[in-house]
């Protein structure tokens, strides 16, 4: 699929169904689309809100649910204390609000269960959302690609999907997951307690049963730039490295 480009995707209207809190500063809204769409796992959706007085906001956000999601999409979304979107879906939305939203958008962060792999996936706080798509997209086309996920949160609370992501580790199919704590030790034997760095890398690309074909890096515009770097320094080609950030 070609990248979809906002005249190729209109604006549609799409009814909150459900609200699940993720972490203390993420909660997942789920969305039934007017106008439902298959999109690819990596992409995302622009959201736009029009107050009363005309004024309208707009934000990007990854779409966290596997394309197999049907006509119900996942938004997890961070409060942003300085946000104009955020602040609105924590403290007023609820179930049976409309929004505006369009998508799906994105033709280059994306993978599908047909690329193969191996892969590797490195997400720092909520940049982890369109890994999670890539990750359950995964597990539910049964697809024996390796991946392994690097997750960096502050804390082990901050850990956005955290049960979910364990089991499917559990499973032991060929998905590896690795938690690194920047803020406290970590909970589990095989993880770490520190920032993303090269030695990190390698050990997770060690994991995988031959170097990855592809690394997929989300989050901060630091913590992308610090990742890409120690995977560049772990031997990794530059060319397969892929890359979304936001934020500062």
């Amino acid at each position: 699929m070609s990248q979809a480009s906002a005249a190729q995707s209109p604006w549609q209207t799409a009814r909150i169904v459900r609200i699940e809190k993720r972490t203390p500063r993420v909660t997942s809204f789920f969305f039934k689309l007017s106008r439902p769409f298959v999109h690819q796992a990596g992409q995302h959706v622009d959201v736009r809100l029009t107050a009363p007085d005309g004024y309208q906001a707009r934000r990007s956000y990854s779409i966290a649910s596997a394309p197999e999601s049907g006509g119900t999409i996942e938004l997890a979304i961070e409060r942003l204390e300085d946000g104009e979107v955020s602040p609105f879906f924590h403290e007023v939305a609820a179930i049976g609000d409309e929004i505006e939203l369009r998508g799906p958008l994105g033709g280059h962060f994306i993978w599908s269960a047909s690329d193969g792999g191996p892969i590797l996936l490195v997400g720092g706080g909520s940049g982890v959302v369109p890994l999670m798509a890539m990750v359950r997209h995964r597990a539910l086309q049964k697809s024996a690609a390796p991946a392994a996920l690097v997750f960096s949160a502050r804390v082990w609370d901050e850990v956005i999907f955290r049960d979910e992501l364990i089991r499917l580790d559990d499973r032991r199919d060929g998905f590896d997951l690795v938690l690194t704590l920047t803020r406290e030790p970590a909970q589990r034997p095989s993880d770490y307690s520190r920032r993303v760095d090269a030695a990190m890398m390698v050990q997770a690309m060690e994991r995988l049963p031959k170097a990855p074909t592809l690394a997929f890096v989300c989050g901060s515009n630091a913590f992308v730039s610090a990742a890409a770097q120690a995977l560049i320094d772990a031997d990794m080609p530059a060319n397969l490295i892929r890359t979304e950030r936001y934020g500062v």
